[in-house]
């Protein structure tokens, strides 16, 4: 049994590829067989590392992983890998030996012969392919579970380091703000501007919130500051996507299987799940698709809600909307050729930093250490914003480089031209930036002592001219 690419469009000279069975006049294959092709179509062998990596390099794997604090045991994977071929040579071997038996069978009747021992045969090899079949499924189950939970390599220039306390400081801009009086919180700022954390919990539950009146309208107003900022100076294509996504979905990028804890799941049948940022259905564009290399990089920009459980995050930044099941954000992407996604990563993270400089906010770039940087990332930059209410720096951008970890479970592809044939791409996102914390660092930045908002000049056209809020 063979299979065959056939592409259509998605959008011009990017394809969807898609794959159809054909036979030929040989025996047709068992469906242990069929059932091994379908799992490689559908992409659940997860591996998102180069698997000639696990071939041929295991001890820098091995050592590449304690970076992160991540327990690799190479003897496992090598012993699972040693079994799963000998068990799948010996399943085509049965299958092969069935087959000719049973072609047997039907010579031995044209022939008048007696018949019952090949029968006796071939059901002595059915039994013994059933067994070796269900040994295969469930070494294939234990590959499958450990390479899912494997994380990216890191990038070399990424520091060594256990946790945020270990991350590098690569830069800082902005002047923070002098206050003749002791600065508020967005809590308390909010309370008499319309931020309502009781209707949200009234509502939901905790950690949702109800924005009210002019602040609605500020954070929709710097919402669409990043839109335009992004679309018109930057070079991204807005997108709008479902904000409902499947288990594929999901997979592809990575947030599943490891994180599902973290995610709101809406229904069963078929299994769907709320997004926790735009960055899985917009990735996921270019999931099964080829696309020409005078089409990239692509550049998409989102605007989303996202919703995450916060699972394992209960005790942590209850106070206010640091820290929400629900917020908005807006995201940018890129899909680039591999050698350049090094100069990719920074030009993302520029455009985020842009969008802090137009409402003159003050921030610093981080680099984040191996101890924590995400499960999917080989670098990432955390752009953290000053919080006067605070006293201190906090996230509102995360701009990771990805390399080929997702594309390769995505099958997300380019045609090289000068060989011709397909290879993985090169996936990044940002926030550009996190709706909610910028409406905070606004708020906080741009306070008087009446508890008044200043409106920042880029963002007045957006508010009709509006100078002050409260």
């Amino acid at each position: 049994m063979l299979f065959s690419p056939f592409a259509f469009r998605l959008w011009p000279h990017i394809y969807f590829i898609v794959p159809t069975l054909r036979r030929g006049n040989a025996v047709c294959a068992a469906p242990a067989a069929r059932s091994q092709l379908h799992n490689f179509i559908k992409g659940n062998y997860a591996i998102m590392l180069d698997p000639r990596l696990f071939r041929t390099e295991l001890d820098f794997v091995k050592e590449q992983l304690n970076r992160r604090s991540f327990d690799f045991n190479p003897e496992y994977y090598s012993e699972l890998e040693a079994r799963r071929k000998d068990i799948q040579v010996k399943t085509q071997e049965l299958q092969n030996e069935r087959n000719s038996s049973s072609k047997a069978i039907g010579i031995a009747k044209a022939k008048g012969e007696d018949v019952q021992p090949l029968l006796d045969q071939v059901q002595h090899l059915g039994d013994e392919l059933k067994a070796a079949e269900t040994e295969l499924s469930d070494i294939q189950a234990k590959m499958t579970a450990l390479m899912e939970g494997i994380p990216n390599l890191l990038d070399e220039s990424v520091p060594n380091g256990k946790s945020e306390d270990d991350n590098l400081e690569i830069s800082r801009w902005g002047d923070i703000p002098s206050f003749d009086f002791e600065p508020k919180d967005h809590v308390d700022l909010g309370a008499k501007i319309g931020m309502d954390f009781e209707l949200g919990a009234k509502i939901a539950s905790a950690r949702f919130v109800v924005l009210n009146g002019p602040l609605a309208r500020l954070q929709r107003a710097i919402i669409q500051l990043m839109l335009d900022t992004h679309t018109t100076e930057h070079g991204y294509i807005e997108t709008y996507v479902p904000f409902l996504v499947n288990a594929d979905s999901l997979r592809g990028t990575g947030q599943l299987p490891k994180f599902e804890a973290d995610l709101f799941k809406a229904s069963d049948d078929p299994a769907l799940y709320l997004i926790p940022t735009a960055e899985v259905p917009v990735t996921n564009i270019v999931r099964d698709v080829i696309i020409e290399a005078k089409d990239l990089p692509l550049k998409f920009v989102c605007h989303s809600p996202c919703f995450r459980s916060e699972a394992g995050a209960y005790g942590r930044d209850v106070r206010g909307m640091i820290r929400q099941h629900q917020f908005e954000k807006v995201e940018i992407v890129q899909i680039v050729k591999p050698e350049d996604s090094a100069a990719a990563h920074e030009e993302l993270t520029h455009h985020a930093e842009a969008i802090l400089k137009k409402l003159n906010l003050p921030y610093r770039r981080m680099l984040l250490c191996a101890g924590d940087t995400g499960f999917s990332s080989t670098k990432t930059y955390d752009l953290e914003v000053w919080l006067p209410g605070q006293g201190t720096y906090r996230e509102i951008s995360s701009c990771s480089n990805f390399k080929d970890f997702q594309a390769r479970r995505l099958q997300a592809r380019w045609r090289n031209p000068e060989t011709g044939k397909p290879e993985l791409v090169h996936t990044l996102n940002g926030s550009g930036l996190a709706a909610g914390r910028a409406l905070i660092a606004v708020m906080e930045n741009y306070q008087d002592a009446e508890g008044r908002i200043r409106i920042p000049e880029a963002l007045r056209p957006y508010m009709g001219g509006l100078e002050v809020i409260g």
